[in-house]
């Protein structure tokens, strides 16, 4: 049985350290450029990856309550 190359455990390992590497990179890259904030809080360090991830977790947070407050029961359709 050949799996793919995708679903290797060593593969996925790689995957996450390639990954990490690269977004460590461009955290780091935020050092060397010079900020011109409209704000006062989007010129601190790493403020698009923070912000970013923030964000991400509110949204989650925003869709899993929705998701309970829109839930049904799994008998809705056998009414």
């Amino acid at each position: 049985m050949n799996d793919h190359w995708l679903v290797r455990p060593t593969t996925i390992r790689r995957l996450w350290i390639a990954f990490a590497i690269v977004l460590t990179a461009v955290v780091l890259a935020d050092l060397f450029i010079e900020h011109h904030p409209y704000f006062g809080l989007d010129g601190t360090f790493g403020f698009g990856a923070w912000f970013g991830f923030g964000t991400c977790v509110v949204m989650i947070v925003f869709a899993k309550a929705l998701g309970a407050v829109l839930k049904r029961p799994d008998t809705y359709y056998d009414n």
